[in-house]
């Protein structure tokens, strides 16, 4: 009996929701009043007729963008050194005798450091935030050079 009831209310409902949109209507009435009339002789934003137009901007595309970041002189052409110059300073890093080759035992030592550093509870594993703590800082990038 109380499905009866509550599908029956139910209908009822629709159908008078159903009634008020049918029959609702827009008002129209203004908002804001019209804009007073210009006084004789003072400046006009609009020169007869013509609206100013904004420029245009060009957009670059994705691989335009790319070889703007990777071409540091910015000469319009990428040399080998700047292509190279990011990956070198962290090869550098790892690299700690600085004899040019990064040995097995380089890279534990630093990979060991930064377990680490991560372990903030010296538990010996990391938990979910101490494992985040690891991730590279995301890129920077500029500010609009508008």
């Amino acid at each position: 009996m109380a499905r009866f009831l509550a599908g029956a209310a139910a209908c009822l409902l629709l159908v008078t929701g159903a009634f008020l949109l049918w029959q609702g209507q827009a008002q129209q009435t203004q908002l804001l009043p019209d804009a007073p009339p210009a006084r004789p002789g003072a400046p006009s934003m609009v020169v007869a007729g013509s609206v100013p137009q904004a420029p245009e901007a060009t957009p670059k595309s994705r691989e335009q963008k790319r070889f703007s970041r990777a071409d540091k002189d910015k000469n319009g052409r990428i040399a080998k050194e700047e292509l190279l110059a990011p990956r070198r300073k962290a090869y550098a890093k790892l690299d700690a005798d600085h004899n040019g080759t990064v040995s097995f035992d380089e890279w534990a030592v630093k990979t060991l450091d930064k377990f680490g550093g991560a372990d903030k509870d010296g538990s010996g594993w990391l938990t979910a935030t101490e494992y985040a703590s690891t991730a590279p800082p995301p890129p920077k990038r500029p500010r609009c050079s508008c």
